[in-house]
């Protein structure tokens, strides 16, 4: 005996991995962006921070 398909779960199932796929590659995206930015003031940030500083 065939199964009867079940569309809405299944339709709900893609759009699920289908959102969950979205929003890792969001993340990934933004922890670039902050690679990127930490990396950026790493090298042409404020001099005054790189400096030793007397005591």
């Amino acid at each position: 005996m065939a199964k009867t398909p079940n569309y809405q779960f299944e339709k709900k199932e893609r759009e699920r991995a289908k959102a969950n796929k979205a929003a890792d590659r969001a993340d990934a995206k933004r922890e670039q962006r902050e690679r990127a930015r930490a990396e950026a003031a790493g090298q042409g940030g404020d001099p005054a921070a790189t400096e030793p500083t007397e005591d």
